[in-house]
């Protein structure tokens, strides 16, 4: 083929993209969330997903493929057509947290994935069950030294951002909970619940309903400073365990090669979103914070969060085979 040829078939297929993102949707799109129902990732999917069904003029199907620390569906999403029209519900654990500690990776956060838009930042509550018979940090970490191996502290899943925070407090506590893992923090949150758990860190988001209702005991959030939301919880930093910080993201991803035109008005329309009165009043009522960023602001916020949670994976001795 001539190169005037070359030049004709790449104008045509660079016409053809930018006509079908200004027509784009003409179907529904598929919001993979990496988790099982009930999380905090879950639940966000869900308001900006019908917030997005609205805007765009097409449904927001939310698909849940939980398994694997969120990496599954993750992966999923990953190897979608790169046409707008599958996307991802990402988070620190299936995009940060869990491919910082995984050691087969069956994709990559950076280059598998293009980010759209961050749509959140949740900070993480360690919480007990009101059986367990402590009502602060000093006490929780002295019952554990009492009874080392025996506390169990549930997580949405190995190699999940909630997992490493564990990691992160047996190491700066002294104490060894032992870890029990879930497909999501809506499983995790119902045995705590029902008491088949002792503890938990879980999103905020996911758990501010049972705590606001007394059935479960909040003991500190993890963010450096305390939640507008719950400003009766104190931070681990102020408890006692100082420089104790994590938190977490949501965020919506697309398969790497989405058309920009695409992403962009996806970006435009979550942005939108993000604005409305609905969805601020119930990212509040979550204990969450929306969240702005350009897509190059996005994109480099997942490389920097990748690069921290190796750090913290390094230090605690998590490496999931």
């Amino acid at each position: 083929m001539k190169i005037w040829q070359l030049i004709g078939a790449a104008g045509f297929a660079l016409g053809t993209l930018q006509a079908a993102a200004q027509t784009y949707p003409t179907k529904a799109i598929r919001l993979i969330v990496p988790w099982a129902p009930g999380g905090n990732v879950d639940i966000t999917a869900r308001i900006i997903g019908a917030a997005l069904s609205e805007s765009l003029g097409q449904i927001v199907v939310v698909d849940n493929r939980a398994g694997g620390g969120g990496t599954i569906g993750a992966s999923m999403a990953a190897k979608a057509a790169p046409d707008g029209y599958t996307l991802l519900m990402g988070s620190s654990g299936s995009i940060t947290a869990g491919p910082a500690v995984y050691a087969n990776m069956p994709f990559d956060p950076v280059k598998d994935l293009a980010a759209i838009s961050m749509v959140q930042i949740v900070p993480m509550v360690l919480e007990v069950h009101p059986k367990v018979a402590v009502s602060n940090l000093k006490e929780l970490i002295a019952l554990g030294k009492e009874r080392p191996g025996k506390i169990t502290m549930a997580s949405s899943g190995t190699g999940s951002s909630n997992h490493l925070a564990i990691e992160l407090f047996n190491t700066m506590a002294g104490v060894k909970f032992i870890h029990v893992p879930y497909k999501g923090s809506g499983p995790a949150l119902a045995e705590l619940v029902g008491g088949q758990v002792e503890t938990m860190v879980d999103q905020l988001s996911s758990s501010i309903g049972f705590l606001r209702e007394g059935r479960l005991k909040a003991i500190a959030v993890t963010t450096s400073v305390r939640s507008s939301v719950m400003p009766n919880i104190p931070t681990l930093d102020e408890s006692g365990l100082r420089g104790f910080e994590a938190n977490t993201f949501t965020g919506i991803l697309a398969p790497a090669g989405t058309p920009p035109a695409v992403i962009d008005k996806l970006h435009e329309h979550i942005v939108r979103a993000l604005r409305t009165t609905a969805v601020k009043e119930k990212f509040k009522n979550l204990g969450a914070e929306p969240q702005e960023k350009s897509v190059r602001e996005f994109s480099e916020f997942i490389r920097t969060d990748l690069q921290k949670w190796k750090k913290v994976g390094a230090a605690a001795g998590v490496r999931i085979e």
